[in-house]
């Protein structure tokens, strides 16, 4: 098990600084209220109805940290003088272990913070945390699905550094459209 990490992003000119931290039990009426943009039911699958199923999605994303299966962060977008300001979204590390050399990375993004470089930053962050905390025990890879009707996803991956590789068939019902990977390789 690897110690949940916080992690901080610089504010850029364009966008403000982002701290990616383990999910809170806290989050929770956040998670409710960035659950409800039509525009994040469409293409995540962690979109959560009401406040139970918002406590139930937090409590996988502690116990993924617990059991090291995901390693799931909330991205707050921090203004000045605030510590942890507004959710901006998620990213999220799975099946980064030890001995495995490929792990998958995810995202998504509140409404607000889309079109503002948050998802991309985030990505990088995450991405190069996963390489510094893996990369010695032989994680050589990381893979960012999304679907092919998803161009957004595709320039958010393209500009943190993941190479389109392939498109994948759909395999529903979990997927039922094709999808792309992309990669990023250490050291890339």
């Amino acid at each position: 098990m690897t110690a949940p990490a916080v992690l901080h992003v610089p504010a850029t000119p364009a966008s403000p600084a982002l701290v990616l931290r383990p999910w809170r039990m806290d989050d929770i009426a956040a998670l409710v209220e960035v659950s409800r943009d039509p525009g994040l039911t469409l293409w995540a699958s962690s979109a959560v109805d009401g406040e139970a199923q918002a406590a139930q999605w937090v409590q996988t994303q502690q116990q993924g940290w617990v059991s090291g299966d995901r390693r799931g962060f909330a991205v707050r977008e921090v203004r000045p003088g605030s510590a942890d300001g507004r959710l901006a979204g998620s990213v999220v590390l799975k099946a980064a272990a030890p001995g495995r050399p490929v792990a998958e990375v995810g995202y998504w993004t509140a409404a607000r913070a889309r079109r503002r470089g948050m998802a991309s930053r985030a990505l990088e962050a995450l991405t190069g945390w996963a390489f510094d905390t893996f990369g010695a025990d032989g994680l050589q890879r990381l893979e960012l699905l999304h679907q092919v009707d998803n161009p957004a996803s595709c320039r958010v991956a393209q500009k943190s550094g993941y190479a389109f590789d392939s498109v994948l068939p759909a395999s529903p019902p979990a997927f039922p459209h094709d999808g792309h990977l992309h990669i990023r390789r250490a050291g890339a």
